[in-house]
């Protein structure tokens, strides 16, 4: 059945009618809100039909029932669903590869002193990071010396006191 195969003005115009009726009868039960909102929904409809929209809407729900219909029953459609699954698995396999690679770069590579790699930052024209961080003029609260391992919330407690707040 095509577009211009149903009399759309005839049957939007009844989906209106009946929705106002229903409309009217929720304005009586529940009060404005409800029948306002109603009214809305019901002149969707023959809005839809002239202004256009009802075919380009047509033309959608057509195009997506042809593309599952197509999809559900042809074997070469499930074909590609598979090599695009495929596709994903090595997507995220490479990236999992990638991390352990960058994981072990990381671990491989020695750590160079701070003064050392101070000197040959400067020489090579690399401006050197500062020896320590500048005072804020609040005064440090010494950490404790022995956390317990059973408390989840010590480093959480460090962090608030350091702060100020308790």
């Amino acid at each position: 059945m095509t577009f211009d195969q149903i009399a759309w003005l005839p049957l939007c115009a009844g989906v209106t009618i009946a929705g106002l009726v229903l409309s009217f009868l929720a304005f009586r039960r529940r009060g404005a809100a409800a029948g306002t909102r109603v009214a809305a929904w019901a002149l969707l409809p023959l809005a839809a039909y002239l202004t256009g929209a009802l075919q380009a809407l047509w033309t959608i729900g057509t195009t997506i029932v042809g593309f599952v219909t197509s999809l559900v029953f042809n074997p070469v459609v499930w074909a590609g669903v598979a090599v695009a699954g495929l596709s994903v698995v090595l997507f995220v396999v490479s990236g999992v590869l990638r991390g352990r690679k960058l994981a072990k770069a990381s671990q491989a590579a020695p750590a160079q002193p701070r003064a050392q790699g101070g000197a040959q930052g400067q020489a090579q024209g690399r401006p050197q990071a500062p020896a320590a961080p500048p005072q804020t003029g609040k005064p440090a609260v010494a950490a404790p010396q022995e956390r317990k391992s059973d408390d989840d919330f010590s480093d959480i407690e460090d962090i608030l006191r350091r702060r100020g707040i308790s």
